[in-house]
């Protein structure tokens, strides 16, 4: 996989929250979203568009709408990845320490071998890979 499929797989599973997820799906996802911001953040500024919605620009509010279902579906296939349970992204309400602990897990390697929440997606690119 390149990193634009990466970076778009979890707008395909939009709102999956099942499955695991490897370390480059969620960060080259994270990447596209972040770009995404600023490019939104930008136009918003251009446009006069800056600060109507809150702090946001329209633009930049509509795309954090867009993005949030998918933004929670990745981070739970990324904390399921590494056989821990979705509900460890209530830990980011908690200051600092919760997302401290968060960027801990997204940045750990994924359980190997299959887990409780399904295959290990490494070895099932890999064998999709072979048999192509």
């Amino acid at each position: 996989m390149t990193p634009i499929d990466y970076a778009l797989t979890p707008l395909r599973k939009y709102a999956d929250f099942r499955d695991r997820a490897r370390r480059a799906e969620y960060w080259w996802f994270y990447l596209f979203v972040i770009i995404a911001f600023t490019v939104a953040s930008i136009i918003d500024s251009l446009l006069g568009f800056g600060g109507s919605v809150g702090p946001y620009g329209i633009l930049s509010a509509l795309l954090g709408l867009a993005m949030l279902i998918p933004s929670l579906a990745a981070g739970v296939r990324r904390l399921h990845d590494t056989d821990r349970s979705g509900w460890w992204l209530l830990m980011a309400l908690i200051p600092l320490i919760g997302l401290l602990v968060l960027l801990v897990f997204y940045v750990s390697e994924g359980t190997r071998g299959d887990n409780r929440f399904g295959p290990d997606p490494k070895f099932v690119e890999r064998d999709a890979a072979y048999h192509a």
